[in-house]
């Protein structure tokens, strides 16, 4: 098959398209024919060393967790899925190695859900991974129907999905973005604000009475101006700001959750959930898409597809 490695670590330069062998075949665990893979910084900060910390990490690697294809083999008691099965994947193994920017990807079936009809291909490829973490991160800050939510980078990849998820459960939603994307955020059904100083004023001239919830998806010191906000200053949660722990918030890592993509994909089909594709570019060019993704710049979604 053919796949993009690299074999240490480094820069975007450094990945290669190149022939490996096949993936071996689990028992618990299907061989999917790769249609496309989701781009996410977590991979070119994979390839930067940022995680070997935190996860094994070993060469030669294969980047990616995100894939969306279709089932070629099963295992020996993979009953969960059928050869010919669609599906989408949030692929993250206990360690790091055997990703799915290739053309063929072998995954645990607890990764793996069923391709949500009303999604292409690309579409699917960007869902699991900035979806399972939108859905993961307003689960542990508990938002429900009738309450207010502070969305900080709204208009990101899971941002954007986040702000779906939260009007889905009929909440009211505030979201930070540039100007240039306010628009977008008003056909998802948030109301957009600019972030950047006196954030906290724009935000109390929406919600007088502060939020019940807020969620960071940027980093960039945002948990103070959250929790000046917050009615409950505990209800705040971020995937890129170590600092909300100390200071009484929630750390979120997002986690495989084949339950968890099978309600992102009811709620895609229910017409209540989209993925917004940036940019679709060959998987040959993964170099090109993280150099992309490092700009953080992104509407929505990077995606690779395999002809």
């Amino acid at each position: 098959m053919k796949a993009i490695i690299t074999h240490s670590y480094g820069d975007p330069d450094q990945l290669t398209w190149t022939d490996q062998p096949d993936p071996k075949v689990g028992p618990d665990s299907v061989l999917v024919r790769v249609k496309a893979v989701g781009v996410n910084p977590v991979d070119w900060k994979v390839l930067a060393g940022y995680l070997d910390p935190l996860m094994n990490v070993h060469f030669p690697l294969i980047p990616g967790w995100d894939v969306a294809g279709v089932v070629e083999r099963t295992g020996l008691d993979a009953t969960e899925f059928a050869v010919g099965d669609e599906v989408v994947g949030y692929v993250r193994k206990d360690e790091v190695q055997h990703g799915t920017f290739a053309e063929l990807v072998a995954a645990p079936v607890r990764t793996l859900a069923r391709k949500p009809a009303a999604l292409s291909w690309q579409q699917a490829a960007g869902l699991p991974l900035a979806g399972l973490t939108a859905l993961q991160v307003l689960d542990r800050v508990g938002v429900t129907k009738g309450e207010t939510v502070l969305v900080h980078a709204a208009s990101g990849g899971v941002g954007s999905l986040g702000v779906q998820i939260a009007v889905a459960r009929g909440a009211r939603v505030i979201g930070t973005a540039s100007e240039r994307n306010h628009d977008f955020l008003r056909s998802l059904g948030a109301e957009p604000v600019t972030y950047g100083d006196g954030l906290a004023g724009r935000v109390r001239e929406l919600a007088p009475d502060g939020v019940d919830a807020a969620v960071d998806f940027v980093g960039n010191g945002v948990i103070d101006v959250s929790q000046e906000l917050l009615r409950d200053t505990s209800r705040v949660a971020s995937i890129a700001d170590n600092d909300v722990l100390e200071k009484g918030g929630h750390m979120v890592w997002v986690r495989p959750d084949s339950a968890g993509l099978a309600a992102l994909g009811d709620l895609a089909d229910a017409g209540k959930l989209t993925v917004h594709v940036d940019t679709v570019l060959p998987l040959s060019q993964a170099a090109e898409a993280f150099r992309r993704s490092q700009e953080g710049r992104t509407r929505g979604k990077i995606v690779l597809e395999v002809s």
